[in-house]
């Protein structure tokens, strides 16, 4: 065997409708079951929470998962828009036709299977619903080997509305990030939906940072950045988010946030962008490796 076909017979041929149904699966998966990370910690919350209207909105959100899980319903009515993160092995050849247009057809069959609510305009000012979540945002990165990661984020709108962006100048170091995230969140009030999981993007760039906060959100929760500075920043901004005493569902209480998950990217020595991308307390996020 020569050398250029050992190569071509270590390529793997996915069929993209396989793509499509997965996507299809962690659309209406994501949609109903709340993760067994989130539950853990809103339980953990309800029994440290010292605001009785608080433990009483975080039992009402356990309650709510619950029923979600057992009758297959939407967690929320808000379908979101469908975020799409995806790991692509650099050994994977893509068979039968579009693989991105296989990702969209995957929400799509998705969201009209579970009877989720379709929430994408077609355009900004004058665009009708285009029914069924359609298109989603979708990121992919190459990655080596042979297996794809598909990872899927319904984004609910209140919590992404609250979320915002900003231009630091490195003088404005740690402690101006720190105000930041807490100026976004006190900003937020009950509007994002808390307890919620605060996702910051520092570094990068101001097209980059975004997306950085966002994918903040995928950790588990609780779960701390392997940078031994960063944990501890993310422990203090958590103190000081619960410290402003919103809480559950803005009705006052300890656990404003369940979790502070901080992501960094080497950045230009003229800048510090700094994003806050809020997460509900419907945080929902499914997994999937073929």
């Amino acid at each position: 065997m020569t050398e250029l076909n050992a190569k071509e017979s270590a390529v793997r041929e996915i069929h993209v409708k396989a793509v499509e149904d997965i996507v299809s699966n962690l659309c209406q998966e994501a949609n109903t079951m709340l993760p067994d990370d989130v539950v853990a910690a809103i339980r953990q919350a309800a029994q440290s929470e010292l605001s009785p209207m608080g433990q009483e909105v975080l039992e009402q959100i356990l309650d709510n998962a619950a029923q979600a899980a057992q009758s297959q319903v939407s967690l929320c009515q808000d379908g979101g828009v469908t975020i799409v993160f995806m790991e692509i092995g650099q050994d994977i050849h893509f068979v039968g036709g579009s693989f991105e247009e296989a990702v969209h057809a995957g929400i799509r069959r998705g969201y009209q299977s579970a009877h989720l609510r379709g929430s994408v305009l077609s355009h900004p000012f004058h665009g009708q619903n285009s029914g069924f979540n359609t298109p989603g945002v979708l990121h992919s990165r190459i990655v080596l080997g042979s297996s794809l990661r598909i990872t899927v984020l319904p984004k609910g709108g209140g919590a992404d509305n609250m979320s915002q962006l900003k231009m630091l100048t490195p003088a404005s170091g740690v402690q101006g990030v720190k105000e930041f995230v807490l100026d976004v969140v006190k900003a937020a009030g009950p509007n994002a939906c808390p307890p919620l999981i605060v996702g910051v993007g520092v570094g990068g760039t101001f097209d980059s940072v975004g997306t950085l906060a966002k994918q903040a959100l995928l950790r588990e929760v609780g779960t701390p950045s392997p940078d031994s500075e960063i944990a501890a920043l993310e422990q203090e901004l958590l103190q000081e988010v619960n410290n402003l005493g919103i809480g559950p569902m803005g009705l006052g209480g300890t656990t404003t946030a369940l979790a502070v998950h901080i992501e960094t990217h080497p950045l230009h020595m003229a800048a510090l962008p700094v994003a806050v991308n809020l997460q509900c307390h419907s945080a929902r996020v499914k997994t999937f490796v073929l």
